[in-house]
Order: structure tokens, then sequence, then C-alpha cells
């Protein structure tokens, strides 16, 4: 039988994710230097290309090498970031990603194609100077499949790391532009995975590539 998200060993690494991400975030808030004088506040958007599979242990047949076994899409959505450092920010994102995966099969080239709708709440380092930074972004993220084309999974809510890096652009009167290469881990899976089921492992993962843009709403 198929358990519960709820259950076991997956609530409890997805509540000490997101504790975690809380932990590291006040630390960062807290000791981080130097401190703004006023708190920004930021709201944009980003989207890009994406591919992804998923990590089956035991391994499916027909799903190497992994470049035949990768589903592209692409992936987009809004950004809130708040700044209380120069250097250190909590960013959360409403986003859309497709994923899935696929295999060769007698009967052919299946796709198995997942639409997700996810939340990332990440913290975001950045250093460099007054234009150009580098940046770098971790945290947890919720997500729940609002669309299974080809009806493949059991388990449509989904939890899991998330990581990216990359180059921002500050300018004076347009916001901020930026450049990511992103990598999602899912923790939650698209099959149970007790000891009862067929796989141990059933993780979906992705690499995207996003452009993003970000303009200062509010300064108090």
């Amino acid at each position: 039988m198929r358990h519960s998200w709820m259950k076991g060993d997956g609530a409890k690494g997805f509540r000490l994710l997101i504790a975690l991400s809380f932990v590291l975030c006040h630390f960062s808030f807290s000791y981080a230097q130097p401190r703004l004088e006023r708190p920004e506040y930021w709201l944009g958007l980003h989207g890009g290309v994406s591919a992804s599979t998923v990590l089956f242990t035991p391994a499916e047949s027909g799903m190497s090498p992994i470049t035949k076994a990768c589903v592209l899409g692409g992936n987009g959505g809004l950004v809130f970031r708040y700044a209380g450092h120069q250097y250190c920010a909590f960013q959360m994102e409403l986003n859309y990603l497709h994923r899935g995966w696929a295999q060769e099969t007698t009967a052919g080239h299946t796709l198995h194609s997942l639409h997700y709708i996810e939340i990332p709440v990440l913290m975001h380092l950045n250093a460099g100077s007054e234009t150009c930074r580098w940046f770098f972004d971790l945290g947890p993220q919720i997500g729940f499949c609002i669309l299974d084309e080809s009806n493949s999974i059991d388990k449509r809510f989904d939890w899991g790391l998330t990581a990216g890096t990359g180059v921002e652009f500050h300018t004076r009167k347009a916001g901020i532009y930026y450049l990511e290469i992103r990598y999602d881990f899912s923790l939650g899976g698209v099959y149970g995975t007790s000891v009862t089921d067929h796989y141990s492992m059933a993780n979906p993962m992705d690499l995207s590539l996003n452009l993003g843009w970000v303009m200062p709403v509010k300064r108090k």
C-alpha cells in the first residue's frame, strides 16, 4: 500500500528542511553585515527552460543514457524578495514547472509529462560590486502536480530542495536583472517508497536555466 506523505520519515524530513531554512535565514539576517538602513521589498518575474527526469531505484529499463530519459520543458513564475542586509535576502516564489521522464519501450518512445505548481522558500546570498553581483540561492520547496498527462504517478504532492547560482545586474531605475542555473531535487517522489513498495527511490530532479527581473515595490 502506498503511504501518505504526512507519515513517517518523509514528513519528518520536510519539517527539518523548513526548520533549517528558517534557522539559516535568521542567522543571516541577524549577523550578516552591512545592514541596510531601510528594508527593501522587491517583486518580479522569472522564467526559462528546464531538463528533468526521475531517479528510480530499482532502475527502470529504457531510461539510459540520461539524454534520452530527460524531458525538456519550461518554467516560470512570480518572485518576492525581502532584503534586510546588503548581501543577504529572503526570497519566495510561486512557480509553474513542467517536468517528467522518458522511456524507450517496445511501444516506442514513451513520455511521462507532469505539470506542477511549486513554492520555493530561499535564502538569497550575493556578493560583488554595486552593479554586478554573483548570487547563491538555497532552500526547501513544496509543490503539487496539477496535471499528469499520462496518468503516470501515484503521489501528486511534492517537496524537496532547491539550489541555484548565477549573476545579477543592478540598475538605478530598471531594477535587477539576473541569469540563474538552478537544480531541484524532489524528496517526496512520484510513487510510494516504503518497504512494501516496488521503488525505494522515485525522485524527480530538474536542471533549469532562467532569466529574471525584480523591481523595488516598497521602501520603509
